[in-house]
């Protein structure tokens, strides 16, 4: 049985249609009997249309360097 907590932790794979068959299909299933679930993908899923919409713009000085930074560190301190 998929949980909500299991539902997210698919999210991505779900949306980019990468998951198991069969896992695909336990997870529509939860979908379908849980509203909240139900939302959180219908909400992913409008955002992401919205963004493909728009142009990309370049990130301020500096953004990059200390984006990388901080997923350098939160990487070491899972490992």
């Amino acid at each position: 049985m998929v949980t909500c907590k299991d539902f997210l932790r698919e999210l991505g794979d779900y949306l980019d249609e990468s998951v198991d068959p069969q896992v695909r299909e336990e997870l529509s299933k939860h979908i379908n009997e849980c509203p909240n679930c139900w939302v959180v993908l219908n909400t992913t899923q409008k955002t992401i249309q919205v963004y493909k919409g728009m142009d990309p713009e370049p990130l301020p000085e500096g953004v990059h360097d200390r984006l990388i930074g901080a997923l350098e560190k939160k990487i070491k301190s899972q490992a």
